[in-house]
């Protein structure tokens, strides 16, 4: 079983930074491999970021490449999303994610998410 909690949401002016966290309780198979989701208000919920625990590979939707890093430190249970440069258009509920078992560290794989945390970024 797969238990994530976010936190570090908040408000931000453009341009600025914030760094969330996730802490998850999942098994070894899960840990391999761990994503952010958001959802705009109105939106859908899409992927945009996830990482490979073991090695670290890492991909991310063109609309954060570049601005937004994952992380994730095992010994700690958790998973960072660093976001800087940000965008009006960032505004969303932010969750992370991971797959009850992994195949393939695909985002389109993920099948768990946290309540998630919200970010507002303002003009």
């Amino acid at each position: 079983q797969v238990r994530l909690a976010e936190s570090g949401g908040g408000s931000v002016h453009a341009g600025g930074s914030l760094t969330l966290s996730c802490v998850a309780s999942y098994t070894t198979d899960s840990r391999n491999c761990m994503g952010w989701f958001r959802q705009a208000p109105g939106g859908s919920r899409n992927g945009i970021a996830r990482i490979t625990g073991s090695t670290g590979d890492t991909w991310y939707a063109p609309a954060v490449e570049g601005r937004f890093t994952v992380t994730i430190d095992n010994s700690k249970n958790t998973v960072y999303l660093h976001m800087s440069n940000l965008d009006p258009s960032d505004t969303a509920m932010y969750s992370c994610a991971a797959q009850s078992k992994v195949k393939e560290c695909r985002i389109n794989l993920f099948d768990t998410w946290g309540k998630g945390t919200m970010v507002t970024v303002a003009s």
